[in-house]
């Protein structure tokens, strides 16, 4: 695959990080989309060590202009296979507490950017023998959470957005993959946030590196519905199947504490 190109979104740091050094360990070059300022050189420089091409790209990607910008540069310049959409955001608060802007680029970048990016890109994907889309969604997917309303109706739309698009092009050269990860070990902050909720929310837990390396692997297999390990699948099942009048309130009730926690 030594002459494929692989965008990935939020690729400075995190699972977006861990993907681009995964795709580079299979020969793959990237090219690279975060936020300005967030230290993308230093990810591409480490691509760049092992001898293939890592293209840097800068922009807000909640901004409709600025995903046209972007798709219109890389359609221009690389013969593009492998599409990633990592990028997106959420959190824990109350819904009456938070801002418009803190609803409105959760919205923007989890739904639109993925949506738009996808259709901007899809003509330069089809033209590629083989080409691969995958989506990052969460386990969030699978239920709503009070506390966090708007992040898991997102990532319920990139499920169902990517299961739509599988069958669509099902006739085509273009796959679509879709991975619903648990909590992982970002940051700091995600490193206290999962020390606090105690055992059951550690149970199973990946790095960014881990996932990366399985939904990879499971992607070039052609698996539409990826599931890192047994927990992850575990929490499709039960979330799949419990009731939502008893996983609703559970779910919500372990979000309020985490909250009080924070505060």
């Amino acid at each position: 695959m030594s002459n494929t190109y692989a965008l990935i979104t939020g690729a400075s740091q995190g699972l977006g990080k861990a993907f681009v050094l995964e795709l580079a360990k299979r020969n793959i070059h990237t090219i690279l989309v975060s936020l300005p300022g967030e230290g993308l050189e230093f990810v591409a420089a480490q691509v760049k060590a092992l001898g293939l091409e890592a293209h840097c790209y800068e922009t807000d990607l909640t901004q409709k202009e600025n995903i046209v910008a972007l798709a219109a540069w890389v359609n221009e310049r690389f013969p593009l296979s492998i599409l990633i959409n990592n990028a997106g955001c959420g959190g824990t608060q109350s819904f009456q507490d938070v801002s418009v802007d803190y609803l409105d680029r959760i919205i923007q970048l989890n739904v639109k950017a993925t949506s738009l990016l996808i259709h901007q890109l899809l003509p330069n994907l089809l033209e590629r023998s083989q080409a691969y889309v995958l989506n990052v969604g969460s386990v969030a997917a699978y239920s709503p959470i009070g506390y966090k309303t708007v992040y898991p109706a997102s990532k319920a739309f990139i499920h169902s957005f990517t299961r739509g698009l599988y069958q669509e092009f099902a006739g085509t050269n273009v796959f679509f993959s879709v991975v619903n990860p648990g909590p992982m070990m970002t940051n700091m902050d995600s490193s206290a946030r999962l020390q606090q909720q105690g055992f059951l929310a550690k149970m199973g837990l990946l790095t960014p590196e881990q996932v990366a390396a399985i939904a990879v692997r499971q992607l070039f297999k052609r698996d539409t519905l990826i599931m890192l390990n047994w927990v992850n699948r575990l929490t499709w099942v039960l979330l799949k199947f419990l009731p939502v009048y008893i996983r609703l309130p559970l779910l919500t009730k372990a979000m309020k504490k985490e909250l009080k926690r924070t505060a």
